[in-house]
Formats: structure tokens, C-alpha cells, sequence
């Protein structure tokens, strides 16, 4: 029975990994690309050990089991066991250290320094939604304030500061343009954020007193959510937003009829 359970889970297992019903959301970022190949091969690399180790398992307990007349047969062999288990540690650290080093690579190359001409948006998290502050044609955000902030000034924008006079204030709405890079840089207001976006494989936490820098390259024209992957209290299944990624045209007529709002 046990070996015959063992069967039906490892089928079991690598038919629903065939099918994909519960696989990654379609992909619409440039790096995502190599983030997707680094869990395609750790999972790879595991599955394959999963379904050697409990085969091998359920041969055993049908090779070796009780049978009329005859114990299940049992060997106590010490060096045997220590020279298996030195085997086995050499596997599992050299898999671990293959599979870290995949990953650092991507992470370092995804994460490290945006390239040059990369739009610059600050994102700001608070319960129970998403500012995105555009800096304007100076590319230069206004100073703010905490003691300004309002109701109708969520940021605490100074408007003193000529910097800030044209930066440009989205709820709940980010818009980018496709196939040009663009550099986030995430702030919190009041507890801790995740700043995920799925189809783009981006997810990073929001910290207070954090300014906390991601940069990706939209490469697929659509409209997709952003989602809070932090617990941020009882209104967190509300805090979510939207990304348009679309033609630099129609970016810059989002972004005009924005500003002419706001004024």
C-alpha cells in the first residue's frame, strides 16, 4: 500500500506540474525572462530528486517488505550509512550551491544599477492604496513634508518648492511606456508595503524611512494589477492597483490630460 501510494503521488505530482494550471502569470518584462528560467530550473532539479527519492522508497518497502514466513529484512551497516549520507550532503550542497548561484546572477543583473535615460516615478504606499508622483519636465521631485499632509495633499507636496510645481500626483494608476526602462522608487507612509507586480516578476517590500529603488523594462503592451504581498491590516484585500504599459504617445497624452486635471 505505501509503495503503490508513492506511485500514485509522484504520477500525480509531475502530471499537474505537465499541465501548468497553476503556473506564472503571463509574462510582460524584459528580465522576467531569466527570473522565469531560474525557477523553471530550480523546480527542475528538485522535482527530479523528489521523484528519484520516492521511487526508490517504494521499491524498497516492496523489495524488502514482510512476506509469509519471512521478516521484513533490515542490514545495520554503519559505514555504509555514513559513506550514503557524506554522498548525499555533497549532492544537496552542490544542488543548493548551483541553484544560488543561478539566482544571485539574474537578482544582481535585474536589480543592479538602471540604465541611463530610465524614467523616474516615486511609488508611495499607504492603507489602503498606491500614490505613483510623475517629477515633470524638470525631472525633479518637489520636496515634501509630513506636517503637510492632508486629505487633498496625501504626499505633503510643498508648495513652496518650485521643484514640485509640475510633478504630477496618480492614485491607484501607473502608466509606463512600453519597452523603455523605468526606475521606482518606493516609499511607505505608515506600516509595511510589498510593491508586487506579478506579470512583470517585480515584488519588493516598502519600508517607513526607507527609499527603497527597483528598475525593470516593460516589454508587452496590456494592463495589469499591482498587488499589496504584504499583510497591512484589516483593508488590505482593498490595496490594489492598476499598470498600463502602452505607446510613448499615448503615455504622454495620460500624463497631459493628468496634469490639466490637476491644475
Amino acid at each position: 500500500m505505501l509503495a503503490a501510494f508513492l506511485v500514485l503521488l509522484v504520477v500525480f505530482s509531475a502530471g499537474l506540474f505537465l499541465q501548468r494550471q497553476w503556473w506564472l502569470p503571463s509574462l510582460a518584462s524584459v528580465h522576467g525572462v531569466d527570473i522565469d528560467r531560474v525557477f523553471l530550473a530550480t523546480l527542475v532539479i528538485t522535482g527530479v530528486l523528489f521523484i528519484g527519492l520516492q521511487l526508490l522508497l517504494a521499491y524498497f518497502s516492496v523489495r524488502y517488505r514482510e512476506q509469509q514466513g519471512r521478516p521484513a529484512q533490515c542490514w545495520v551497516r554503519p559505514g555504509l550509512e555514513k559513506r550514503f549520507a557524506v554522498i548525499a550532503a555533497v549532492i544537496i550542497f552542490g544542488v543548493d550551491i548551483a541553484i544560488f548561484a543561478m539566482g544571485e546572477s539574474e537578482w544582481f543583473k535585474a536589480w543592479g544599477a538602471a540604465p541611463p535615460g530610465a524614467e523616474i516615478i516615486e511609488v508611495t504606499g499607504e492603507q489602503f492604496m498606491w500614490h505613483f508622483r510623475y517629477p515633470g519636465q524638470d525631472k525633479s521631485f518637489g520636496r515634501t513634508e509630513p506636517r503637510l499632509v492632508s486629505a487633498t495633499n496625501p504626499l505633503g507636496l510643498d508648495p513652496q518648492d518650485p521643484a514640485g510645481k509640475d510633478d504630477v500626483l496618480s492614485t491607484n494608476l501607473l502608466h509606463l511606456v512600453v519597452d523603455k526602462p523605468v526606475r521606482l522608487q518606493l516609499r511607505a507612509k505608515d506600516v509595511i508595503h510589498s510593491f508586487f507586480l506579478p506579470n512583470l516578476r517585480v515584488k519588493q517590500d516598502v519600508v517607513p524611512g526607507m527609499r527603497i529603488e527597483v528598475w525593470f523594462q516593460p516589454a508587452k503592451a496590456g494592463v495589469y494589477e499591482i498587488a499589496c504581498a504584504q499583510l497591512c491590516g484589516l483593508g488590505h484585500y482593498r490595496m490594489r492597483a492598476f499598470l498600463t504599459v502602452q505607446p510613448q504617445a499615448e503615455f504622454e497624452k495620460w500624463l497631459t490630460e493628468l496634469r490639466e486635471g490637476g491644475d
